[in-house]
C-alpha cells in the first residue's frame, strides 16, 4: 500500500482542487498539532534534548501505523479521507511517519537492500545536506 495511492490522475479540475484543499487543510491541522504537542512536551520536560520532536515523531508513526494497518485489513478508507489523514494531517504533523511507513513497507516486501538504503540514506543525506547548507548560509 502506498500512501499516495488515492492520488490518481484527476478526472476533473474540481476533483483535483478538492483533493489539494483536503491535503492543505489536513496539513494545517497537523502542523498546529505538532507545535502544540511539541511545546507541551518541552514545558513538561524542560530538557535540552529535543523531546518534543522525539514524541511527535513517535506519535506520528504510531497513528500512521494504526490508520494504515486498519485500512489494509479492517476499515474501508475512502481515497480522499486517506489523502486528508495520511498526506495532510500526518504529513503536517511529521513526515517521519511517511519515512517509517515506506521503510517498513520495503521490509515487508522483502526489499531489504532498498529499505536499508532508504533508512541510512535519508538520515545521512539529510544530516550532510543540513550541515552543508547551514555552513554555506552562515
Amino acid at each position: 500500500m502506498h500512501i499516495y495511492r488515492a492520488a490518481r490522475l484527476p478526472s476533473t479540475d474540481n476533483k483535483h482542487a478538492m483533493r489539494l484543499a483536503l491535503i492543505a487543510a489536513g496539513g494545517a491541522l497537523g502542523s498546529v498539532s505538532r507545535y502544540l504537542l511539541s511545546m507541551a512536551v518541552l514545558r513538561t520536560t524542560g530538557s535540552l534534548f529535543p523531546a518534543g520532536t522525539f514524541v511527535v515523531n513517535v506519535v506520528g508513526c504510531v497513528v500512521f501505523g494504526m490508520i494504515a494497518g486498519a485500512a489494509e485489513q479492517r476499515v474501508q478508507l475512502a481515497p480522499d479521507l486517506r489523502l486528508f489523514l495520511l498526506v495532510g494531517v500526518l504529513g503536517g504533523f511529521t513526515t517521519f511517519s511517511s519515512y517509517a511507513f515506506e521503510s517498513v513497507s520495503l521490509i515487508r516486501d522483502g526489499q531489504f537492500v532498498w529499505a536499508s538504503i532508504n533508512v541510512v540514506g535519508q538520515v545521512v543525506a539529510g544530516l550532510i545536506g543540513l550541515a552543508i547548507a547551514f555552513a554555506l548560509m552562515r
